[in-house]
């Protein structure tokens, strides 16, 4: 009988932290925080070997495939980075930021570098039966850590690396952080031999490992906060940082940028259509106004506590499974919203229903500021100053609608299927027209038009229409104040229940909820 090869090991340092304080500190599996290892391994492997056992996990909607080398979703990717960061390696800086042209005509040479990265990766290594996606590292390619006289040893589920090798399902490593410099290896042949150091958690929990990511990146001011809900969405919904940091971090933030996106993108339809220095008799909803909206409805924090309730924002909480994070970055997010918006303008606009005809032959009104040229040449029953969508109300109660629409129906539209595109770039105004272009292909693309449509057939008429029935006048006099908002939300839905469709569908099952 042959003698069976001993697979491929490596030396590791065992690196014990753990206070006794520590043994306080409330860990909960349900909460994806179960007690983590007293000590985590120190070890070096070739950056093409360690890319090729790492992967990026995600969280999806039940039903929906697992993917092992996700770049988008848990942790987004940015490839312009990584390739920086190859030629970097290679050269060093400043040579790595010259232009092609630049390092191709030799006259820079001299600026030549060692490219160091004395920077541990630091994974965690996915133990016999933990899941990603309803999938699992296969047996064969678990990574196992031997304890031996002479200390800890890394065994590698092959006797000999080469280049073909990968997974049969899972990748056996996922990385927390360090994912742009181990990416930036790739398919770099030329650099087989560069060695990488690593940290390594084993079997560490997934809300550890946000928590992980953000004291190494955000705590000492390395990258920007909103960034960082882009790289890793699962922070979003992590209690103990919406309760040290408050608003600020994310929601605040985001609603704030995706205002500025709506007001400042070309095919927005609030295109210069928001009143961004909050100047008066100008005839646009403010900035104020639309942050909170979007504060309100879509960036809505999470909360693990009210169970009768939404609970989320779409794009700023958990799912409905409470275990899911949808991974849409900033230009995903600004595309869904000008992509519904248009959606419901388109619908506005082909409507033939009594209120739009009515607010259309009205009196064009007079350009006595600058904001209401504007105004002339457009859809008064969209625009228009007695449209109650160009209202704060009607902002609010339109973005509402479409976050708990799409909320509670997100994991059977496979929303968490539409992924970042490798076209994209890091800038978000760079990245929408892509994001637009992608999401138009999206089954869930019908759904949103479908939606416009339907609530186009609203009457959107404020109670200071002129010419309006009295009767017609005081019912619209509810929408006036803050009790407003959630009086046209609940309208709203009772509007939508009526069509036989699964929106109809979803919107009875919101009544009554907030």
């Amino acid at each position: 009988m042959a003698k069976r090869t001993p697979p491929r090991t490596v030396p590791a340092l065992t690196v014990h932290q753990w206070l006794p304080g520590w043994d306080k500190i409330s860990f909960d599996p349900k909460e994806y925080r179960s007690k983590p290892p007293q000590h985590f391994y120190l070890f070096s492997l070739p950056a093409r070997e360690l890319r090729s056992l790492s992967g990026i996990s995600r969280r999806v909607a039940k039903g929906a495939a697992s993917r092992t080398e996700d770049l988008g979703i848990q942790r987004q990717h940015d490839p312009e980075r990584s390739e920086e960061i190859g030629r970097f390696v290679e050269f060093g800086y400043p040579w790595s930021t010259l232009s092609e042209t630049k390092r191709a005509s030799g006259e820079f040479s001299d600026l030549r570098k060692p490219g160091w990265l004395p920077t541990a990766i630091v994974l965690n290594v996915l133990t016999d039966g933990s899941k990603r996606n309803n999938s699992n590292v296969a047996k064969e390619d678990l990574v196992t850590i031997e304890e031996t006289a002479a200390g800890p040893k890394l065994q590698l589920p092959y006797e000999k690396w080469e280049a073909s090798w990968s997974p049969k399902k899972l990748p056996p490593f996922e990385v927390i952080d360090g994912q742009h410099r181990l990416w930036a290896f790739d398919k770099a042949s030329s650099l087989a031999n560069f060695e990488l150091p690593v940290v390594a958690f084993v079997g560490l929990d997934i809300s550890w490992q946000a928590y992980l990511f953000w004291t190494i990146n955000i705590k000492p001011k390395r990258i920007n906060a909103s960034l960082a809900f882009d790289l890793y969405p699962l922070l979003r919904s992590e209690d103990w940082l919406e309760r040290a940091e408050g608003h600020p971090i994310y929601r605040e933030t985001r609603a704030q940028e995706l205002t500025e996106i709506m007001w400042s993108y070309p095919d927005s339809p609030w295109y210069d259509r928001i009143n961004m220095l909050g100047e008066r008799q100008n005839p646009w909803v403010s900035q104020s106004a639309w942050i909170k909206s979007l504060m309100a409805s879509l960036v809505r924090a999470w909360d693990k506590r009210s169970r009768s309730s939404l609970a989320g924002g779409l794009f700023g909480g958990r799912g409905t499974n409470e275990d899911e994070v949808l991974g849409w970055n900033r230009a995903q997010q600004a595309a869904f919203l000008i992509f519904a918006w248009n959606a419901f303008k388109d619908g506005v606009a082909a409507s033939k229903e009594d209120w739009a005809t009515n607010l259309r032959s009205g009196k064009k009104p007079e350009a006595r500021h600058a904001e209401d040229a504007k105004l002339i040449n457009e859809d008064l029953a969209f625009y228009g100053p007695y449209s109650l969508i160009n209202t704060d109300q009607g902002v609010r109660g339109f973005l509402q609608i479409l976050n708990d629409i799409f909320y509670l129906y997100a994991a059977k539209l496979k929303l968490n299927e539409w992924r970042p595109n490798e076209r994209a770039s890091s800038d978000p105004i760079h990245s929408i027209p892509i994001f637009l272009e992608s999401i138009a292909k999206q089954n869930f693309s019908k759904f949103i038009k479908d939606l416009g449509t339907n609530l186009s057939s609203f009457d959107w008429r404020t109670s200071a229409t002129p010419g309006l029935e009295e009767d017609v006048r005081r019912s619209k006099l509810v929408f006036r104040g803050s009790g407003g908002y959630k009086e046209l939300r609940t309208q709203l839905l009772e509007h939508l229940a009526g069509f036989d469709s699964e929106i109809g569908k979803t919107a009875k099952r919101l009544i009554g909820k907030s």
